[in-house]
């Protein structure tokens, strides 16, 4: 079955007269005793919906969590004291920061030199793994490197929010882990704080979910309902935007005012370079059409100067704009994006 109808009938209660059509919201933190469900920190139905649909579009076991960045702790919870890791020097700043708060080896890579990366995997015992890179927009060779992270002996993690499961499914070729923002392109509006995992291994499995049951970092089943919801409609989505961030992205490296466009020719995903870090500024605060705004992934677009974040690496351009192209008429964004550079 084609993954765009899996977004679609995926998760959904069982086909029965008078069942409803969606998994219903099930507000409660304890259930009747001697059931498949026993205590909310462990299970809920609204889980299990959307784990049910991330899984199958994945390939694998979902498990959804509290956060994006809750389903790298519970990766990371899986090391000892001492590891390896080795991660993208520009990957999104929050996996980098929480590993390098903890007590891990670190070691930063550019995915998209194939072979320098490789060389970096001996001895390693995460393998953490992003392309597109947030926000530099480095491509690697994901199977290649996922490939030669797993012969060192690595456990290898991907994150796919970028990409999601519609684009690519590192697990069928050899991932162990694939993590999402769920608050990004799953959810689609911008109205959720949400992540999610997937791993075909049963073992990594349990663990996983023994990690997320005692640290507590579970979700709400609000959000797992409205997640499902995104997910229904990320096929139209994704390809509206996939299509805008093209035209997009064309039209910004003939710009005057652009010293660089970096896209990989998918996604909805555009970061694009200035002049300087003020230029950059202005122009975002500017636009009436695209929202100022950190985040990504919604219908509506967004953009912002990402060095205004301390956390973001000093080789990242002070006047790099990303960009999240979202569903509206791509003439009515490029009319916005010229308006705000001048």
């Amino acid at each position: 079955m084609q993954p765009d109808t899996v977004t679609v009938i995926a998760g959904r209660p069982a086909h029965e007269p008078g069942a409803p059509l969606n998994a219903p919201i099930t507000l409660a933190s304890s259930f009747h005793a001697g059931g498949a469900f026993e205590y909310g920190r462990h299970a809920n139905p609204a889980y299990e919906s959307f784990e049910s649909v991330v899984g199958e579009l994945e390939g694998g076991r979902a498990l959804a969590f509290a956060s994006g960045i809750a389903t790298a702790a519970a990766t990371l919870g899986l090391l000892e004291p001492g590891a390896v890791v080795v991660l993208p020097r520009h990957g999104y700043n929050g996996t980098t920061s929480l590993v390098q708060s903890g007590p891990y080896e670190v070691r930063l890579i550019d995915p998209s030199d194939t072979a320098g990366s490789i060389d970096a995997f001996t001895g390693a015992d995460l393998v953490w793994l992003e392309s597109p890179t947030n926000p530099a927009m480095e491509v690697g060779d994901l199977p290649a490197l996922v490939a030669a992270a797993k012969e060192a002996g690595a456990l290898v993690a991907v994150d796919n929010t970028f990409r999601t499961p519609l684009r690519d499914r590192p697990l069928s070729y050899g991932a162990d882990i694939v993590t999402h923002s769920a608050s990004k392109l799953l959810g689609g509006h911008s109205d959720l704080v949400l992540g999610v995992l997937a791993t075909g291994d049963d073992t990594l499995y349990e663990r996983l979910h023994d990690h997320r049951s005692l640290h507590g970092a579970i979700p709400g089943a609000l959000e797992c309902f409205l997640a499902v919801r995104g997910v229904r409609t990320l096929a139209v989505r994704l390809d509206r935007a996939e299509a805008s961030a093209a035209v997009l992205a064309d039209r910004l490296k003939a710009h005057p005012a652009v010293a660089e466009v970096r896209y990989p020719g998918f996604g909805s995903m555009v970061c694009f370079v200035v002049d300087d870090a003020d230029h950059a500024q202005r122009a975002t605060e500017s636009s009436r059409v695209i929202t100022h705004a950190t985040s990504l992934g919604g219908v509506e677009s967004t953009w912002e100067r990402r060095r205004r974040f301390p956390a973001e690496p000093e080789t990242i351009p002070a006047g790099l704009i990303r960009l999240s192209v979202g569903i509206e008429a791509v003439e009515d964004l490029w009319a916005d994006i010229e308006a705000a550079l001048g």
